[in-house]
Parts: C-alpha cells; structure tokens; sequence
C-alpha cells in the first residue's frame, strides 16, 4: 500500500470518528453523519481492495510470464491471497455498516 491510499485511510477513520463524536455522546448516535462517515469508510475499504486485487493479478501475470512452468502454484498463490484481501475489505464494510444501526 503506497503512501497515498494509507493517509486516504488513516483520514476516512477519523472522519467516521470525528462524525460519531460530533453528534452527541459517543454511545448517542443522531444525524447524518454516521451515515456519511460509514459510506465513506466502506467505499475506501473496497478502493483499498480493488488496488490490492489488481496489484496481485499484476504480479502473477508478471511471475507468469517469466517462469511459465510455475503458472499453477501462482495462480493458486494468487487466488488464496485475492481471497484474503476480499475477506478483509468485506469485514471493514461490515464494520463500517455497523455502525448505522446502533
């Protein structure tokens, strides 16, 4: 992850915080920021994915090339960690979802 998308993280975090702090106590959830903070959340967790998934299907295509006779256990190495990049983006929306019911 380069610079760019870790501050892009590191800024929607406090932002959703910041957003659940501002409308009350922090157990008192009101207003639309909630809303807002989550969707913002969720969308950068997904961005944050989709870079990860690309970056790792780059690679394999790249590994690939270069060693053909490998392509098997680089396309199974791929699939399981595109696996658990999703696993990880689906559990911070989830998350960031969470917080709109309470």
């Amino acid at each position: 992850m380069n610079k760019i998308t870790t501050l892009a993280v590191i800024a929607a975090a406090s932002l959703a915080s910041t957003t659940l702090a501002a409308d009350g106590a922090v157990g008192d959830y009101k207003g639309m920021g909630v809303g807002i903070g989550a969707g913002i959340v969720g969308g950068l967790a997904v961005l944050g994915a989709g870079l990860g998934i690309g970056k790792i299907g780059a690679s394999a295509n790249e590994s690939t090339a270069r060693q053909p006779e490998m392509g098997g256990r680089i396309f199974t190495n791929m699939i399981l960690t595109a696996a658990l990049v999703e696993g990880v983006a689906l559990f911070a929306v989830v998350v960031s979802l969470l917080g709109i019911n309470k």
